[in-house]
């Protein structure tokens, strides 16, 4: 098929959705496919299958007219639209791709159907202009259940993961103690790690609430934050980056934690392996949409995250993950005591994990989104 792939983000710009983008359209490719990405003027491209056209300097009302032109001179037969509304600048016109694009069949791909902190006061127009997006497409794929649950009753929904971002492979005979001392560990220290851009959501506050009580315990607990920063697209986790900088002098943490800073995927890797236990106390729970989780999946880390907020049969506290209550960061510290004092239970839920990443391999999710293109595609003729 030629497929063409939109997304606001794409690598070099930091985000798990310009991440996602650049990972699939490599499997779609390696399927066989002819696959093409649009995007925003800052991607570059580094896989000679792809052709990439960093051609957008807006997504505004031209970016639409663009778009048809990039469509249509390609040939395409299908476009896959990787949609997150801070990735688009926040611009409503994105939501009218479909009209844009008229006969051309548009699956839209959402990642994330949250949005009370891009747009406080938008109210019931945001809801309504999100949900006209997915009306409108041909075909429609959730990466998680909770918005699986939001769209359910659309005629053409799949639910398709996604799978680690991060997938570089550790030597056989790695040694994880170069990293702990990076990381500023000691002997005897239980080193948490965090993954993952800084944003609201994640529940970084819960975490160093949760280090200040293990270390007021008398617990030689240190935190390496992987990754961090605000990454390139949601403009609010500036202002909450400098506010976690700010809580962590509050609660005279910083002696106690390693700030990494943007990583490459093997040191990233590195770190998710060296560390004691992956920490991901998320506000909302546990989901499929979280690309920080499925990487400590993929590496088959013991993981601490919080509960989900609709069942998730394949997550099982105390096999696979603990899981706690969000927003509570007293049984998170109790949680990671736990382990702390029981190695052999964060031995189990590696095996667990390890177990888990099965279910999230990139050649079966290029596979199932395949399929589903196809679907539409041959429904349409």
């Amino acid at each position: 098929m030629r497929i063409g792939l939109i997304t606001g983000e794409y690598p070099p710009m930091q985000g798990g959705v310009g991440a996602y983008s650049r990972i699939l359209a490599g499997e779609l490719a390696r399927l066989g496919h002819v696959v093409h990405v649009l995007s925003s003027r800052q991607a570059l491209n580094d896989d000679p299958a792809i052709s990439l056209s960093p051609s957008i300097a807006g997504w505004n009302i031209n970016s639409l007219r663009t778009i048809r032109a990039w469509a249509r001179d390609l040939r395409l037969e299908v476009v896959n639209l990787q949609f997150q509304t801070a990735a688009y600048a926040m611009s409503p016109w994105i939501h009218f791709l479909p009209e844009a694009l008229g006969d051309l069949p548009l699956v839209t791909t959402f990642h994330d159907l949250r949005f009370p902190y891009l747009f406080p006061k938008a109210g019931r127009l945001r809801d309504w202009i999100v949900r006209r997006l997915a009306r409108a497409s041909r075909g429609v794929i959730v990466t998680n259940h909770e918005d699986q649950e939001r769209l359910r009753g659309l005629p053409h929904l799949a639910l398709i993961p996604i799978g680690s971002n991060i997938l570089a492979g550790l030597p056989a005979d790695f040694d994880p103690q170069p990293w702990r001392t990076r990381a500023g560990a000691q002997p005897g220290d239980f080193l948490l790690i965090y993954f993952g851009l800084f944003n609201h959501s994640k529940g970084i506050e819960d975490l160093l609430a949760a280090l200040a009580a293990l270390r007021q315990n008398g617990q030689p607990t240190r935190l390496a934050l992987v990754g961090g920063g605000a990454g390139s697209s949601d403009p609010t986790n500036t202002a909450f980056m400098d506010a976690m900088q700010a809580r962590i002098h509050e609660l005279s943490l910083a002696p106690f934690i390693h700030c990494t800073g943007y990583l490459d995927e093997t040191a990233v890797g590195a770190y998710l392996a060296a560390g004691d236990v992956v920490v991901l106390p998320f506000r909302d729970g546990a989901s499929y949409r979280r690309g920080s989780l499925m990487a400590a999946v993929h590496y088959g880390c013991a993981i601490v995250t919080t509960t989900p907020q609709v069942n998730i049969p394949s997550f099982v506290d105390g096999e696979n993950m603990r899981l706690v209550p969000p927003g509570d960061p007293a049984a998170l510290a109790r949680a990671l005591a736990d382990l702390c004092r029981q190695p052999e239970q964060a031995a189990h839920l590696r095996r667990g994990a390890a177990a888990l990443a099965g279910q999230f391999r990139w050649p079966s999710i290029a596979q199932s989104a395949a399929d589903f293109f196809r679907q539409v595609v041959a429904e349409r003729s």
